[in-house]
């Protein structure tokens, strides 16, 4: 059964999606934001749930307020290409507080080169905004770049965690 909620938050009502577990509680599929590029819209059928993402939530206003540094969830990783898993894994890989280069995550998942653009597609198709950190991925050049949900809402994500120079 798909579950979604709406959760405030700074950078405006975030749309949390995914599948009920057993307990109730929801594993999170999908975390989007308002006006955001290939976000996910609910569907007839899917049962609107806020019980089910309260520990989502929860930790959401613990990032925001400055008070957790990594997230702790039940995610559902089954979406996407081995290959946009990879470079996924890797993004979370990236400490709170950092920013690395899209040449940095396509050489740690072995793509360097002309894999810098396909790592760029892959890193755009983070179904998981804020919760899988593709916001910490910056050009080579140190110039904040492609973001599904707008480079503004990327600088406001990377200010948060004090990644700005």
């Amino acid at each position: 059964m798909t579950v979604y909620a709406y959760v405030d938050g700074p950078l405006g009502a975030m749309l949390l999606v995914g599948r009920l577990a057993p307990g109730g509680r929801a594993v999170l599929r999908s975390l989007s934001l308002p006006g955001q590029k290939g976000a996910v819209a609910v569907e007839d059928g899917w049962t609107l749930a806020p019980g089910a993402f309260e520990e989502a939530a929860g930790q959401l206003g613990e990032y925001f307020a400055g008070e957790r540094e990594r997230f702790e969830l039940p995610c559902d990783d089954g979406a996407g290409t081995e290959f946009q898993r990879r470079v996924w894994r890797a993004l979370e890989e990236v400490p709170y507080g950092s920013t690395v280069s899209y040449g940095e995550i396509a050489r740690r998942v072995g793509s360097a080169g002309a894999g810098v653009r396909a790592v760029g597609t892959a890193i755009g198709r983070n179904p998981l905004l804020v919760v899988r950190p593709c916001h910490r991925v910056i050009g080579a050049d140190g110039a904040l770049r492609g973001y599904a949900a707008g480079v503004e809402r990327k600088e406001r994500l990377l200010g948060l965690e004090g990644a700005l120079v």
